[in-house]
């Protein structure tokens, strides 16, 4: 009788070892930032959990032709750059589709200004969905500028990923997202 609870015990102990830990979410890592222009954030509870980033936004519709609004999650690259990174993990909840960017100085504000940033939009899903997306899916706006000059993704110039719901320009609106699990591989 005791070597067979001794038994169970090992097995079970075993099956422990293996269970990953939930993720955990570091606040210095991550911000968010909307336009001048009168779009909110919405936030229910603390930005960062120990298991989540949640956020919802109301954006205004676009102004005019110089003076867009936007709003955006912001997840700080703590090495700073993706250099010897090549897949993005994700898990999360979005009631809009989810646009990730790849905030490259290039075209950001110490580069071209044209904030063209390569980008890959993940489906909507209210319920949380784990995707797996490369650096090759990622591909500049169909708006983006003809004067803006097209340098690919530098690695080393990617310092932040923004997580942005996919509202249009014209029509603005609401949205709330949840960002469960990030991995940068």
């Amino acid at each position: 009788m005791m070597r067979a609870l001794s038994f169970l015990s090992g097995l079970l102990l075993v099956g422990c070892s293996g269970m990953q830990a939930a993720p955990s979410f570091d606040a210095n890592n991550w911000r968010y930032a909307t336009d001048p222009h009168g779009s909110q954030v919405i936030l229910d509870e603390p930005l960062v959990q120990d298991d989540r980033v949640k956020i919802g936004f109301d954006r205004v519709p676009r102004v005019d032709k110089q003076n867009n609004s936007w709003v955006e999650l912001i997840y700080d690259i703590p090495k700073g750059n993706l250099t010897d990174l090549t897949t993005i993990e994700v898990t999360y909840q979005s009631d809009k589709p989810l646009v990730i960017k790849l905030s490259q100085s290039e075209y950001g504000g110490d580069g071209d200004k044209s904030y063209a940033h390569y980008q890959v939009v993940l489906p909507k899903a209210l319920d949380p969905k784990t995707q797996l997306v490369t650096l090759e899916q990622f591909a500049r706006p169909d708006w983006t500028p003809n004067w803006s000059q097209d340098k690919g993704i530098i690695t080393a110039s990617v310092s932040a990923l923004y997580f942005v719901p996919d509202l249009t320009d014209k029509a603005g609106g609401r949205a709330m997202m949840t960002i469960h699990g990030l991995t940068l591989k």
